[in-house]
């Protein structure tokens, strides 16, 4: 039994969470959403100040819903890398406070192992190796998860991540931020095959294609053309943002199929907002029930930024003796192969340097 306390402030939510293994003991988690819609995106020094409002307000709520006290915290983790610089700071410098004060050891996690984790949370029977499609505003990714600390980027995208490529359609629909929830509602009154979206492809050098990576600037141009055909007043909008989501659903499903199959990996989790996309959950189930692979999807609740997912991250490299030293700094980005340069290895926990 392992329980860790932990922060997470990589982009605009300031969020606090203390898990024991797989069990949520508390998750508390301050959106930032409608101070950051006025703009259209995140400005990242207003998310790094209104952390510094918010921070003590959700570390105390998390903490009396738990009723435990210090004696029973073994760690103390942050997100440390990649997101914000500014935000990121907020968070790593309250864990490091609260690991020296309580004379716990420091956790360092990686934003993207978290979304990773965030399935165990949900799936106590997830054991690597397996295949993680993480996608969110930031980044979409295929990889090969093959222990604690181990892994392999076997796709990415080339140019927009899914989730931004959401945020960029609905502003041309004229809809609000963040655009993945607004466009999935939308979507549900429209008809997904009333537009046939290009799927992209990126072309290798020898005149083929990389299989498992992804383009959705291509797509986002030809929304872009096809809104320029209508008049503003009759804009088909559910039917263009149905046409939309799923094209990018079945562009995501066909490379996350292919690349499982390819690797002879049974089993799929998906993390990161968008993988609460009604259309990417339905077509990723029914393909994978075709091939006779499982897929593991985290409750909504744990699919965008939360610190329940960036404890049990902890959770495992805490019992294998990864811990981080005081002097460790926060990093924009952070290859995930690296996450491993975030620890000590040696055999002996690290020391809390006063």
């Amino acid at each position: 039994m392992t329980i860790i306390l932990a922060i997470e402030t990589s982009c605009d939510e300031t969020a606090v969470a203390i898990v024991n293994n797989n069990l949520v003991l508390s998750s508390v988690v301050s959106s930032q959403i409608d101070l950051h819609r006025l703009y259209g995106g995140v400005v990242p020094e207003m998310a790094s100040r209104q952390h510094l409002e918010t921070i003590n307000f959700c570390l105390e709520k998390a903490w009396q819903e738990t009723g435990l006290n210090w004696s029973e915290i073994d760690g103390i983790a942050a997100t440390v890398a990649p997101g914000l610089v500014g935000a990121l700071m907020v968070g790593m410098t309250a864990a490091k406070t609260l690991a020296i004060v309580h004379d716990k050891p420091f956790i360092g996690i990686h934003h993207l192992e978290g979304h990773i984790y965030a399935s165990y949370l949900a799936e106590s029977d997830l054991k690597p190796p397996f295949l993680s499609l993480l996608v969110s505003g930031g980044h979409t990714s295929l990889i090969h998860v093959q222990a604690c600390g181990k892994y392999q980027q076997l796709g990415t995208t080339r140019d927009d991540a899914a989730g931004e490529a959401f945020d960029k359609v609905a502003r041309l629909l004229n809809l609000s931020y963040p655009g993945g929830p607004i466009i999935d509602r939308m979507a549900k009154d429209g008809n997904p095959q009333a537009f046939p979206f290009p799927e992209g492809k990126i072309s290798l050098p020898t005149g083929g294609f990389h299989a498992y990576d992804s383009s959705f600037s291509g797509l986002k141009t030809a929304v872009l053309r096809l809104v320029e055909k209508f008049e503003p007043d009759n804009l088909p909008v559910a039917d263009i943002a149905a046409s939309f989501q799923d094209t990018v659903a079945r562009s995501l499903t066909r490379r996350t199929i292919n690349c499982a199959l390819d690797y002879g990996l049974k089993t799929i989790a998906i993390g990161g907002g968008v993988a609460a996309n009604s259309a990417l959950r339905n077509h990723l189930e029914t393909a994978a029930k075709n091939h006779h692979l499982t897929v593991y999807f985290p409750p909504l609740k744990l699919c965008t930024d939360n610190a329940a997912m960036i404890a049990r991250a902890a959770v495992d490299h805490y019992d294998l003796g990864h811990f981080s030293d005081l002097s460790l700094g926060v990093r924009s980005r952070l290859p995930l192969s690296e996450v491993m340069q975030l620890y000590n290895t040696s055999d002996s926990a690290v020391s809390i340097q006063n």
